[in-house]
């Protein structure tokens, strides 16, 4: 079957106000900013990044089947006179007005979501929910920055019924031009949490700043809002100076729109009962954890409120699966038998340790197996990170994780504030802990990895589904983070 075109290069051209070079194609399927991963028939964007100039590989992204190049017009000259390329005055620029041009065509009811928890689970949630009732496109992966954002925006097809934004950031301002961007009719702040708090002097601060997706909602658009939260008066007031009409909460709080009335975790999934919006639901979550089964509230609500059909939503929960790093869950094959792996290494904060922490606490283990955390240093906390990292020992011991392995100066804290009979080990970096980890694997252990992108827990990961490979009759076992 033949991929419907996302562009005509006539309708690129003009939103971007590029200039045409080389024999151009009449449309292209889809946009890349990653020559490696660049599919036939789609536009590669040149956009110059922190590390690496996306010029510099224009070469390699044509000759693997980009059926054109967007460069800019200082590097032209670098170029065959007979290369397809669009040229424009600033590539991640013109990303941004091809963005505009998407927003501007596409009749999609549109949700963003924010929040210092949850963000990607969230808007998985909702690509899952709102896919059983229409045409849905959603952010990829945690494309949820000032490029993150405009790539996702420009990839939208006109044909969606739904669209799903993830916006992220990590200092005041930077959700503002966002949410210009993405004009959701929906905006959801899963939670305010003590993240990236090296760049914010408190907690309200970060509120203040989540708050900002409140600023870019279309008129008449919705606010949804946990209601548990310590700061949900505080962004309730921020909405409403930013004129939203329609705030709606979600919680286990009586006083909820959105609200939790039963449910039961299985180390596999939850089952839920809630009422929303009025409505009283019943649903399963294919997601371990009370984390995923307070935003199936928000993200019941959004669909809701963006006009989808409320039961066919909750129905579609139950096919939830893991983002990569994010609770995909995984057996190895161990000598006289087999182990679980949980891999929630993309990131991780004092929240989302916590979390993580209770599911390994409900993982199956068998036999003489154990529940083993293996943690890398949560960054960006500022000066409360020796805190934040030793106040996880009480988790610990309340999830009933039986030992932990530490990785990093930050997460020294936490191995001296643990009880001596959970400790596994220590070392200054996962590289160097990684052997440790290897060695202490045994047949029936539940295993979880988790730390922040930047401590390099994945590593350890793919150390151990290397070492163990999984039997060859069994996938991924269904479960997500």
């Amino acid at each position: 079957m033949t991929t419907p075109p996302l562009w005509t290069v006539g309708d690129m051209a003009a939103a971007m106000s590029a200039e045409g070079s080389g024999p151009l194609p009449a449309a292209i399927v889809g946009l890349s900013i990653d020559s490696r991963t660049v599919s036939t028939g789609e536009a590669f964007f040149a956009i110059v990044g922190e590390r690496l100039d996306g010029h510099d590989f224009v070469a390699k992204a044509l000759a693997n089947g980009a059926a054109l190049a967007v460069v800019s017009q200082a590097r032209r000259a670098e170029f065959p006179a007979d290369a397809p390329l669009l040229v424009v005055p600033d590539v991640l620029e013109g990303l941004r007005h091809l963005a505009r041009a998407a927003r501007a065509r596409s009749p999609a009811r549109v949700i963003a979501v924010t929040g210092s928890v949850g963000k990607t689970s969230t808007k998985e949630a909702l690509r899952v929910a709102l896919r059983a009732d229409g045409e849905t496109h959603a952010s990829t992966a945690s494309f949820n920055n000032h490029w993150g954002v405009p790539l996702s925006l420009a990839r939208l097809p006109e044909t969606a019924r739904y669209a799903v934004f993830e916006i992220g950031m990590n200092h005041a301002g930077e959700i503002t031009p966002l949410v210009a961007l993405v004009r959701p009719h929906v905006a959801i702040v899963t939670t305010v949490e003590p993240v990236h708090l090296e760049f914010f002097p408190d907690v309200a601060a970060i509120a203040d700043a989540k708050a900002e997706i409140f600023g870019g909602l279309e008129p008449g658009g919705a606010a949804v809002i946990n209601r548990d939260n310590p700061h949900f008066e505080r962004l309730k007031r921020r909405a409403a100076q930013a004129g939203v009409e329609r705030i709606v909460s979600f919680g286990e709080n009586a006083k909820a729109d959105a609200r939790l009335l039963k449910y039961a975790l299985q180390d596999d999934g939850s089952t839920v009962e809630a009422s929303i919006l009025g409505s009283v639901v019943d649903y399963r979550i294919g997601a371990p954890g009370r984390h995923f089964v307070l935003n199936s509230l928000a993200v019941l609500a959004a669909a809701s409120l963006a006009g989808a059909d409320l039961a066919l939503c909750a129905l579609a929960l139950a096919g939830q699966r893991p983002a990569a790093g994010r609770g995909t869950r995984m057996e190895l094959a161990i000598p006289g038998g087999r182990a679980l792996l949980i891999d929630e290494s993309y990131n991780a904060n004092p929240t989302s340790m916590r979390a993580a922490l209770a599911v390994l606490g409900r993982a199956p283990v068998h036999g003489r197996g154990r529940r083993i955390a293996v943690l890398g240093d949560m960054l960006e906390l500022g000066a409360a990170a020796t805190g934040l990292h030793a106040g996880l020992a009480e988790a610990v011991v309340e999830s009933g994780v039986d030992l932990v392995f530490c990785a990093g100066p930050l997460m020294r804290a936490l191995w001296d504030a643990l009880p001596a009979d959970r400790r596994g080990g220590w070392a200054a970096n996962s590289e160097e802990l990684e052997p440790q980890v290897l060695a202490e694997i045994q047949p029936g252990d539940a295993v979880m990895v988790k730390g922040s992108l930047g401590s390099r827990m994945g590593p350890i990961v793919k150390a151990l589904a290397r070492r163990y490979p999984a039997p060859a009759a069994s996938d991924d076992l269904p479960v997500r983070g």
